[in-house]
């Protein structure tokens, strides 16, 4: 039976972020995921904000141009059009980003086991024995440490004991290239309670990829069905005559903050299965790379004898700077008339709440950079 210091358990970005730092550091890590090709299935519009590409060396040529200009349209398509001075946005070429980060873990030692999901964990004296299924066939290993970086549906998080996401939507889109941009490239985010209740419609268009998508609450709509009238719409809008379509992606996304107990003595959390997402945007990407570097932190920390090293990584204390947006949350979630919607935009054009529009699209919150116990999840010694 093969031993490990760790087995991460996940190979999106939050997965392959921590087996990075971890295998960099020099602890003999397993990586294991689900599918067998990362570049394929991906689940993320991947929007990488300016504060994440300001803090981390992500790949230039896996980004797409930057994007200042965001339109929000109100449900009667009124549009409130907000420029920012700062390269705000830029789209993530995520398969290819995947894969880079996964020849790194590799480079730095990190074994690779795809086709493997996990079968179960169980208590194995100070560590524990993970059980994969490979392409079929039962593996099992023993691990000093556990991170689950499986998803919002986190299996990991219930062999662990760890809390589960209660909230997400879910959201559906459409990856086409050859489309022509019509001007600069823009975010463009559609507020529609039928179309996409709870949520919102977006085109984001960058120059080089045009990403087409819909999201909204579980069982108040068809996403399917909204993607395709919402395609639809967006053709009246986009000249999409050469485009052809590359991807269709699906997926879910945890809204209702981070959760509180998120790591114990044999494994943590890390990215959607944390549900570190803004519970408003519903923004992750940022969040992935902090929290796994605050967790790489962490795991050092208790495999150089630290037993309570593990008591700083809670989500309790980053719950508190989510107050607000879950609070809008809520509203966003109980607010379906189209009239309030709409005066809502109206009040967002016309008034000193105008600012509250641009602290959502270029606030530079979209997860904490305290440090939680003595550990802070922005810049660390590890290199990023």
């Amino acid at each position: 039976m093969d031993n490990y210091d760790v087995v991460v358990i996940g190979a999106g970005l939050a997965g392959l972020e921590c087996a990075r730092r971890l295998g960099t550091a020099g602890l003999k890590v397993l990586l294991a995921d689900r599918k067998p090709d990362l570049s394929r299935s991906i689940h993320t519009t991947g929007i990488f904000v300016r504060k994440t590409l300001e803090d981390f060396d992500l790949p230039a040529d896996c980004l797409g141009p930057p994007i200042r200009d965001v339109v929000l349209y109100s449900p009667a398509r009124r549009p409130h059009v907000l420029v920012s001075p700062h390269d705000e946005f830029r789209l993530g070429r995520m398969g290819a980003l995947y894969e880079r980060r996964l020849a790194q873990c590799r480079q730095a030692g990190v074994e690779w086991s795809p086709a493997s999901g996990l079968a179960g964990i169980e208590s194995a004296g100070e560590g524990s024995r993970v059980l994969l299924s490979v392409r079929g066939r039962l593996s099992t290993v023993l691990s000093r440490y556990v991170v689950g970086a499986d998803g919002v549906a986190s299996s990991t998080a219930r062999h662990l004991g760890l809390d589960a996401n209660r909230r997400w939507i879910v959201g559906a889109e459409d990856v086409l290239r050859g489309a022509l941009p019509g001007g600069p490239p823009r975010l463009h985010c559609f507020l529609d309670p039928d179309l996409a209740p709870g949520y919102l419609a977006w085109i984001v268009q960058d120059g080089d990829e045009t990403h087409i998508g819909v999201g909204g609450t579980p069982g108040r709509f068809d996403v399917v069905d909204a993607l395709g009238r919402f395609r639809r719409e967006a053709e009246t809008r986009l000249d999409l005559s050469g485009a052809r379509l590359t991807e269709r992606r699906r997926g879910a996304i945890p809204v209702g903050g981070i959760l509180t107990n998120i790591a114990n003595h044999r494994g943590l959390l890390v990215g959607d299965a944390a549900g570190a997402a803004s519970p408003l945007t519903a923004g992750g990407l940022d969040a992935c790379v902090r929290l796994s570097a605050l967790a790489s932190s962490v795991i050092l920390r208790r495999m150089d004898g630290d037993l309570s090293a593990i008591d700083a990584y809670s989500g309790r204390a980053l719950q508190r700077r989510f107050r607000l947006r879950r609070a809008m949350r809520r509203a966003m979630d109980l607010t379906t008339n189209r009239g309030v919607i709409e005066l809502g935009c109206f009040l967002l054009r016309r008034t000193p709440l105008a600012l509250v529009a641009r602290k959502v699209f270029f606030g530079r919150g979209s997860f904490p950079d305290t440090a939680v116990g003595a550990v802070s999840p922005g810049r660390s010694a590890l290199p990023v």
